[in-house]
């Protein structure tokens, strides 16, 4: 069948992760995460193995420390003389440099977070202008000190010892502070997330950030940055760019809100001092727990690097989804959404469960799509009064005899009212028909009549014979599922 799709796949940039190549039209990859603690080598090698047997077919690890940026030589080492090569991320987060620069001697991708790798707690910009204002102020009358002190607390939601730790410009007696705070009309509160409306606005033009101040972040990014930039061109490696909703950098915050703009100039900033420095093998992900976040993180992402000539390859995930049904339907919401849109070259769904369970969710929206095949599919109506058999029963017999033949669409129809031609995308038909009967179609032709329904699956299997598509089914585990790569729309 020949579809048109009202959105192509986005044409990206291939990025090289070890033997694995996202963007330029290939094959969606799908990867997951480890839980086990990177000290703990062995208990991570077993499920790095166990994930890549699923069909993880990139595993990351988290490095919070140099240390545990060590164990990935280890871990690559025992990996890969147990199981075979396995391409592996390193996950970095706060002041991340020195320890991506360790990780990339060792795995295929590093993953940097922009809102953290050159951490400034957040509350620290409300002290920086706090101390800025005073210095310029005037010297204040000093009436009713103590009531001065109070409001400043509790605009800080901070007690005074708290005041005394966020900067040396409060570390002072309730007088001095009184007198630092004219001019404030009130300090900010120390963290703009989950401010709203005019007092949002307000704060964001009380704690703007200067040209020369955002050129000095912007160096300090690019001290810490550019190691890291040179190790993964020394070494081969991939880099992804992984923006969170949930810990946007203060500056990013005070300047575009708590918005997905926020999201994606945080990722561009990182992938000009990339291209600046001469490096573009890639990715980039903004994830979020809400799935319009999202989704208007993506779009607005793919929109931006449009307008500036960038094509690199997306991550796309939900992050904290949760578990059970319900994170399985909030991840798909978002994956699945921009995936038919056309954008989207990697996935990884985030369950709150054991990490192996995230792999048939993701094969799952890739199959539903058409992206990837990587078992049978199933067509099967959801059964009327007009249906002349048990159908979720005959459905089963069906799978269980036919499920290890990837690559096959087989449906099962109650009726031939609807059924030939609801199924005429299927390569083979098991319909009810009158007196107990069943019918067995190749594609949209009927090819066996009259079969009693207790013989329906062994003359479907006869027939698959037949044709030659049949193959005997493994014995003693379940079909390995297919790391090839296969269609793509």
């Amino acid at each position: 069948m020949n579809l048109d799709v009202t959105y192509p796949r986005r044409n990206t940039t291939p990025c090289k992760v070890g033997p694995i190549t996202m963007g330029g039209g290939h094959p969606v990859v799908v990867q997951s995460m480890i839980t086990e603690e990177t000290r703990n080598i062995d208990a991570c090698v077993e499920q790095i193995i166990g994930l890549h047997e699923a069909g993880c077919e990139i595993v990351r690890v988290t490095t919070p420390t140099l240390g545990e940026a060590e164990c990935l030589e280890a871990i690559r080492a025992k990996v890969t003389e147990k199981h075979g090569y396995v391409p592996l991320t390193a996950d970095v987060h706060h002041q991340g440099s020195a320890i991506a620069v360790e990780a990339a001697k060792h795995v295929d991708e590093v993953r940097v977070n922009p809102g953290l790798f050159v951490f400034k707690r957040h509350g620290t910009r409300a002290n920086d202008v706090g101390s800025q204002n005073a210095e310029n102020a005037a010297t204040p009358q000093r009436p009713n000190a103590d009531s001065g002190l109070k409001a400043q607390g509790s605009r800080l939601n901070a007690d005074s010892d708290d005041l005394k730790a966020q900067g040396s410009g409060l570390n002072a007696d309730s007088d001095d502070l009184k007198a630092q705070g004219s001019g404030l009309n009130a300090p900010p509160p120390t963290d703009l997330r989950g401010e709203s409306g005019e007092e949002i606005d307000r704060l964001r033009a009380e704690l703007a950030y200067g040209q020369t101040e955002w050129a000095e972040e912007m160096a300090a990014i690019e001290d810490s940055f550019v190691p890291v930039i040179e190790a993964c061109k020394k070494h081969g490696r991939a880099l992804r760019v992984g923006v969170n909703h949930g810990s946007l950098s203060e500056r990013m915050l005070v300047t575009y809100g708590d918005t997905p703009e926020g999201m994606v100039q945080s990722a561009l900033e990182y992938l000009r001092l990339c291209e600046k420095h001469g490096y573009t093998n890639l990715n980039i992900s903004a994830k979020a727990s809400r799935v319009p976040i999202m989704l208007a993180a993506n779009r607005l992402l793919v929109k931006r690097m449009d307008e500036i000539g960038m094509a690199y390859p997306l991550h796309l995930g939900v992050t904290e989804a949760g578990d059970g049904e319900y994170a399985r339907i909030k991840s798909t919401a978002g994956i699945a959404t921009l995936l038919s849109e056309g954008i989207g070259d990697t996935i990884r769904v985030s369950l709150a469960e054991d990490p192996i369970n995230e792999i048939p969710v993701c094969y799952d929206i890739l199959q539903a799509l058409g992206l990837r095949k990587t078992k049978v599919e199933y067509i099967a109506c959801p059964s009327c009064g007009r249906t002349k058999f048990h159908l979720p029963r005959v459905l089963n017999e069906v799978r269980d005899a036919t499920k290890h033949l990837v690559g096959l669409d087989i449906a099962v129809m109650g009726c031939i009212v609807n059924g030939p031609g609801e199924m005429a995308d299927a390569d083979y038909g098991y319909v009810g028909a009158a007196g107990g009967k069943i019918t067995l179609y190749r594609g949209k032709e009927p090819v066996k009549h009259g079969i009693p329904q207790e013989n329906g699956v062994t003359e479907l299997i006869s027939l698959l014979k037949a044709d030659k598509v049949w193959t005997d089914p493994p014995e003693g585990a379940a079909p390995r599922r297919e790391l090839t790569a296969l269609k793509t729309v």
